[in-house]
């Protein structure tokens, strides 16, 4: 009961993603720009989806929500780290911890679940297209979504009391710049065995499965492209689909090596680095790759910057 009670009313320090020394100052400066940044682009996007008519299509109401996704999640981890930066130190009370802990998690988790299923809409649209409008309609989309955000809660409700019960018994210094789950193992002690079974099993839905689905629903669609006889046309998917997997591939592997890869494997340094990749530099990548470089969110940004009253101002992209 001594050491529950220690645990409940102690506070964890976190050492940061970035030490005090020359080159601090400037990566503090790239990781703001880089928060702003993704703030701004998934902002625009979400307004730009919202107003224009020709944007009201199932694609982008998945990316509109993927959008808000990436900025919820980022904003749970980014604020408070360049804060702890300025300020010259990193407390953070339990409770503080839980709920970065709990948001990080539900958050990241619909993610992984929404992204696995936008592959799935886009396999419907380049493979099976005369029968698009009936296998994506606006029930199917609001079941995609929901399906994401449940998967993302159930995650996020198994994880955080399992994970902040234990007893953390060992140095409250974070050697990470958030609570995030591998961390925060490396502190408690005494039997995690629970937890760990609790967490592959969380692993393998939350990552193996939407990516499964991701790859499944790409090989499917470079097949249907490489049999295009328009050699426009086929270049223009191959370069839309090798991006898209890139960012997914940086998204995916990134997580993958930090959930399931065995604690042997991990150093603070390495968690570190592959963390940033898909909590701070994923929200930016997001709509740059899937959407901002579509000639169809270019032509509405394009009327709304230019106040264009007629809809011939948007041009439409097919793929």
């Amino acid at each position: 009961m001594d050491v529950d009670n220690k645990t409940i009313s102690s506070d964890f320090t976190l050492t940061g993603l970035f030490t005090h020394n020359k080159v601090s100052s400037f990566l503090f400066t790239i990781i703001c720009a880089i928060f702003f940044m993704a703030m701004i682009v998934n902002g625009v996007m979400i307004f730009l989806i919202h107003i224009d008519p020709h944007l009201h299509t199932p694609m982008y109401f998945l990316l509109s929500h993927l959008s808000f996704i990436d900025m919820m999640y980022i904003s749970t981890i980014v604020p408070k780290m360049l804060i702890d930066y300025l300020v010259g130190k990193g407390t953070i009370s339990f409770a503080a911890c839980t709920t970065q802990y709990f948001l990080y998690m539900g958050f990241v988790g619909a993610e992984f679940f929404l992204l696995g299923l936008m592959a799935y809409d886009r396999y419907v649209a380049v493979c099976n297209p005369l029968r698009y409008p009936i296998l994506m309609n606006q029930r199917v989309c609001w079941m995609i979504l929901a399906s994401s955000w449940f998967g993302g809660a159930l995650d996020s409700f198994l994880l955080t009391p399992i994970t902040m019960s234990l007893p953390f018994c060992a140095s409250h210094k974070i050697n990470h710049f958030f609570c995030e789950a591998p961390t925060m193992l490396r502190l408690a002690c005494g039997d995690k065995a629970a937890y760990e079974m609790v967490m592959y099993v969380c692993c393998v839905m939350m990552l193996l499965i939407p990516f499964s689905v991701v790859i499944a629903s790409y090989t499917r669609i470079l097949v249907t492209v490489h049999q295009m006889k328009s050699a426009e046309g086929k270049k223009k998917a191959f370069t839309t689909c090798s991006s898209h997997m890139m960012v997914v591939t940086l998204f995916y592997g990134a997580a993958l090596y930090t959930y399931m890869l065995p604690q042997s494997y991990h150093t603070p340094i390495k968690d570190k680095v592959f963390s940033a990749f898909y909590t701070i530099l994923t929200p930016l990548l997001n709509p740059l790759i899937y959407s901002l470089r579509n000639r169809d969110v270019a032509g509405a940004l394009k009327k709304v910057l230019t106040r264009c009253p007629g809809p011939s101002c948007v041009t439409r992209d097919e793929f």
